[in-house]
């Protein structure tokens, strides 16, 4: 076995767990923050007269961060979303760094463009 698959093995072990992890621990936080607003909400009667969007605390990340300490369960599941889908992009920094590893530099350019493309698009609010 060469020194080279032995690394291309364990960065994609790495790369699984790193998935594995953050899948669980996204549903986990997602899971206490339903447990938390129905808790506390849960007793309440919905008024579907009148709309109510989301607060506008868990638009921003200091009114996540803030709910958080607070213990505000839309502010929890907030983050566990987040969590989500911050998944596959560590995949992706992880991915480039284990072609930096391999010295396989073609796919750490595609993989670099790819990191470009989903920051652009989240900075931008465009999609596709």
């Amino acid at each position: 076995m060469t020194n080279t698959s032995f690394k291309e093995k364990d960065m994609q072990s790495i790369i699984g767990w790193i998935l594995r992890a953050g899948v669980f621990i996204s549903m986990t936080v997602v899971f206490l923050g339903g447990i938390l607003y129905i808790y506390r909400h849960g007793n309440e009667v919905p008024d579907y007269h009148t709309f109510k969007g989301v607060p506008d605390f868990v638009h921003n990340a200091s009114g996540i961060i803030n709910g958080i300490f607070t213990f505000r369960g839309r502010a929890i599941i907030q983050a566990g979303i987040i969590l989500l889908i911050a998944t596959p992009v560590v995949r992706i920094i992880f991915s480039a760094i284990g072609f930096v590893l391999e010295k396989d530099y073609l796919y750490v350019g595609i993989t670099l463009v790819v990191l470009l493309i989903i920051f652009s698009s989240m900075l931008s609010g465009h999609a596709g």
